[in-house]
């Protein structure tokens, strides 16, 4: 039998300098030290699209519309205990100043510099395909 599936929505924010913004995972968390795209589990009945939304304000103090969300690629990545399905989204416009809201570290990065900050293995495929958007 498969692992289940975790559902997780991500988003790479990108500032009008063409940087996107990385997240650090906290101390505590699984792959704790790794760099990520904001983001967070989709919970049940809940659309990836509202779950960013409401991530992005928890995590960030950012209102972002829905309509703002430009569906951008995906991974499906196996890990030892469950399967991770990412949608991952672009965002170019947002109300608020991006702030740190639990504590963790941010990073704006420009699209050539992404692979030098490490990241879970879900996350990396994405880096080559942003530095091809951006």
């Amino acid at each position: 039998m498969g692992a289940d599936i975790l559902l997780v929505a991500a988003c790479a924010l990108i500032d009008v300098d063409g940087r996107v913004l990385l997240a650090e995972r906290p101390a505590g968390k699984s792959m704790a030290g790794l760099w990520e795209f904001p983001g967070g589990k989709v919970e049940p009945g809940e659309s990836p699209e509202a779950a960013l939304v409401r991530e992005l304000d928890e995590e960030l103090g950012i209102t972002v519309a829905e309509k703002c969300l430009a569906p951008f690629t995906f991974a499906s990545h196996k890990y030892e205990s469950f399967h991770l399905l990412m949608p991952l989204y672009v965002c170019r416009n947002w109300d608020g100043d991006v702030t740190p809201r639990l504590g963790q570290k941010l990073a704006w990065v420009r699209a050539n510099k992404l692979s030098d900050y490490a990241m879970p293995p879900a996350d990396e495929p994405l880096v080559a395909m942003l530095r091809t958007l951006i």
